[in-house]
């Protein structure tokens, strides 16, 4: 017999910080700063609990220390920060985390870790630049969730070198300047000031035998082709981020993300508002008099609707569920028809004549709108002063 075994459920970001739901965002950042210092890699060698610990404080502080992402994932959890590109963390390394959030592993808090003195791990090399693309959908695809797949030019890690620098069989030396840290310190009075260093630009090294193919950047142009997953429901101006999609870093850094801008191309029968479509559908007079059943499109197809007797022009109609899906997993918008009462140009002796005869037996019970509209007529004029 085959034995199940339950998917572990995902931690709240809340519970990883320790922090209640209603926390500021200073409560939030300290509650950070605690833990990171707690579950350190560097402080904990030995245990590898401790950095995938320090990993998920990082998910849970970059989430929440957001105010975009933390209202989507207060709103709809973890689902709603998929549905919008927000699906993975922007690091996996300890490295990429430090990368992220420089401002928090700066000053005291490297003391504590390494002692007065210390330094923090150097930049692995530059991280790459993000890319933007844009991607026209039309709406029958945004009503599905399509997947794309696009070519482009972006720089990629060099083959020769592995994406160091270094000609192949070298090695990387330490900067002399800043011994490897990437910073340097300068004191102007009873001020220390911390500022990059100049020679190695952060990174710790220097490269003496530059890679005759990159000339010592690590990376060259070139292209590559990205399948882009589309959820369905997305809207004009919506942005899908795919982590590491960018630029590769230079000498070894981190490569940036690739954004895919979300643009709605123009629909021949259907007008978007928000999930819900409208549809203006034009019947005849005797039609919307008598009432009729007529085709009408939808996302999907083609269906038959009923349009009872009496209707009015610019009535609308509702059909629920045939509009497009919400971005956030909740159901489906309405599909509106909405009716337009189409008077003929041209008329016939016949038509005419028919026309005559309706005309003449019009009673005011038949249209209530229209008497209703010159009774208050005649007594505006009846109370106006001349």
């Amino acid at each position: 017999m085959e034995k199940t075994t339950a998917s572990m459920p995902e931690t709240d970001y809340y519970e990883a910080l320790g922090v209640p739901r209603d926390a500021s965002a200073e409560d939030i950042k300290k509650a950070y700063r605690q833990l990171a210092l707690k579950w350190h890699p560097d402080k904990n060698r030995g245990d590898p609990s401790a950095e995938e610990r320090f990993k998920e404080v990082a998910e849970a502080y970059e989430v929440l220390s957001d105010p975009e992402k933390r209202q989507l994932y207060d709103r709809y959890g973890r689902q709603g920060l998929k549905a919008r590109g927000y699906g993975e963390p922007s690091f996996t390394t300890v490295e990429d985390i430090f990368s992220h959030f420089s401002d928090i592993f700066e000053g005291s808090i490297f003391e504590e870790i390494f002692g007065r003195g210390g330094s923090r791990r150097p930049q692995q090399g530059r991280v790459g630049a993000d890319l933007r693309v844009e991607l026209e959908l039309s709406l029958e695809e945004i009503a599905q969730g399509v997947g794309r797949t696009i070519e482009i030019r972006r720089q990629v890690a060099c083959q020769e070198c592995g994406g160091r620098g270094s000609r192949r069989g070298s090695r990387p030396t330490e900067c002399t300047t800043c011994r490897g840290y990437g910073q340097i310190d300068s004191v102007q009075g009873f001020f220390t000031l911390r500022r990059t260093c100049p020679r190695c630009h952060g990174e710790g090294t220097l490269i003496g035998d530059p890679c005759p193919t990159c000339r010592g950047e690590g990376r060259r142009p070139g292209k590559r082709e990205v399948t882009v997953s589309i959820p369905a429901g997305v809207h004009d101006g919506n942005q899908i981020r795919i982590p590491g999609e960018g630029d590769a870093g230079a000498r070894g850094g981190r490569p940036g993300d690739l954004y895919c801008r979300i643009h709605e191309r123009r629909h021949a029968l259907f007008t978007r508002h928000g999930d819900d479509i409208y549809c203006e559908v034009p019947i005849t007079f005797s039609e919307a008099a008598l009432g009729c059943a007529v085709e009408v499109p939808t996302l999907g197809g083609r269906v038959e609707v009923s349009i009872p007797g009496g209707t009015q022009s610019g009535e609308i109609l509702r059909l629920r569920g045939q509009g497009l899906p919400n971005l956030e997993g909740h159901g489906a918008g309405s599909l509106l028809i909405r009716v337009t009462v189409e008077t003929p140009k041209q008329l016939t002796a016949r038509m005419r004549e028919l026309l005559e005869e309706l005309k003449e037996a019009e009673s005011s019970a038949s249209q209530p709108a229209r008497s209703g509209f010159f009774e208050k007529l005649k007594r505006y004029f009846k109370t106006s002063p001349e």
